[in-house]
């Protein structure tokens, strides 16, 4: 856990999940994705030890909701597609 984590807390899940906190989720698990450094993996946008915050409250959202892994990858799959 990031220093930042242990001062910070984890951020509050929104009280009932809409579908637009669904695409905010989705959105955060993509952005907030693991890459690999030489001590261990890291947040591709904060460099903190992965998953990090904003990873860890998306996925939390997406639990909330009841998606299984196999939705949330589909939805993550459906997320990075190019647009037309």
């Amino acid at each position: 856990m990031d220093s930042i984590d242990e001062v910070m807390g984890e951020l509050p899940l929104p009280p009932y999940v809409t579908a637009e906190d669904v695409g905010f989720a989705v959105r955060a698990l993509t952005v907030h994705a693991a890459e690999p450094w030489p001590d261990g993996p890291r947040c591709r946008n904060d460099h903190a030890p992965h998953p990090c915050r904003l990873h860890r409250w998306g996925r939390r959202v997406l639990d909330q909701r009841g998606l299984t892994d196999r939705q949330v990858q589909q939805l993550i799959t459906e997320h990075q597609a190019p647009h037309r």
